[in-house]
């Protein structure tokens, strides 16, 4: 019988990430640090309460980087499988911002879905445990990137298996950053024109991106407004409040795409991460600051 895990547990999951995290950023002169104190609690809440996903079929080991698919090469090892295998009555799960790779494999170490042996591997020449995910790195589906192009491809999963009678719903990550993409309007604007009510979306929304404040690169706000313009659903909670993210995934949104909108914290769990905003896209610690950050991490 699958574990039930309750908030507290999830919230207690969600810093282990950061943890695991914050080590590699320690050991491998930096990380996509800022992006785990953002959203761990979402991606911990969509894995343990809110996924219905079948048992993994992905190796618990890093596995070789198989190299990129051509017609040579299409037996890879796909990330997909970490989510198992498809079902009509089960979930899918795509992940949009690549870089939040490191979130995603420590996710499903905690979540017993590869081993947390396996995240030594991270970034390491010939692995596939990649910094930026690809269709090969556990728990991808596609290869995904800044374009927002992956909210297409989800949509149009979420359209052919409403077409087949699926019951089982499309959920994406995606972040705030992307939403200056004019794919990601264009694929909302035709999941509300075909009603795809299975297709669930949530948004981290840190409120930075490489250059800075998202607000000073380009305005998205009022973000809820404009989703819901574009014919969808959304709802804005707090993205660390596992109760408020699980809630959110059950709303009413009949005929309508579900938008929830997550506003996080950058530094959530990581306060000496606090006085680098907003240039915290990539985080690397240098030597004068490794003693606090290592008390920090034997804090956590």
């Amino acid at each position: 019988m699958e574990k039930r895990y309750t908030d507290a547990e999830i919230s207690r999951v969600a810093t282990k990430i950061r943890k695991h995290i914050l080590r590699l950023a320690m050991e491998r002169g930096g990380c996509y640090l800022s992006q785990a104190c953002s959203s761990a609690d979402i991606i911990a809440s969509l894995y343990l309460k809110i996924l219905n996903l079948g048992p993994s079929l992905g190796s618990m080991d890093a596995q070789p980087f198989p190299g990129v698919p051509s017609p040579k090469n299409m037996d890879y090892p796909k990330g997909s499988l970490y989510h198992g295998a498809p079902a009509k009555d089960k979930d899918r799960f795509f992940v949009s911002p690549a870089h939040y790779a490191s979130v995603i494999y420590c996710a499903l170490a905690e979540c017993g879905r590869i081993s947390r042996e396996a995240i030594d591997k991270f970034n390491v020449d010939g692995w596939n445990m990649e910094m930026i995910g690809a269709e090969h790195s556990p728990g991808f589906e596609c290869t995904a990137g800044s374009l927002g192009q992956t909210i297409s491809i989800a949509a149009g999963t979420a359209h052919a298996r409403k077409l087949q009678g699926d019951t089982g719903k499309v959920y994406v990550l995606l972040s705030d950053g992307e939403i200056e993409e004019g794919q990601v309007w264009e694929a909302f604007q035709a999941a509300a024109f075909y009603k795809l009510d299975n297709l669930v979306v949530y948004v981290d929304i840190n409120g930075l991106q490489v250059e800075g404040y998202t607000k000073d690169v380009m305005n998205t706000e009022p973000l809820a407004e404009r989703f819901e313009a574009f014919g969808a659903k959304a709802v804005p909670v707090d993205g660390h409040d596992v109760a408020a993210l699980v809630k959110a995934s059950k709303t009413a949104h009949a005929g309508k795409p579900l938008v929830v909108l997550c506003y996080t914290d950058s530094a959530h769990d990581v306060p000496l991460l606090e006085k680098r905003k907003p240039f915290l896209h990539f985080a690397r610690i240098d030597a004068d600051e490794m003693e606090q950050f290592k008390e920090l991490y034997e804090q956590m």
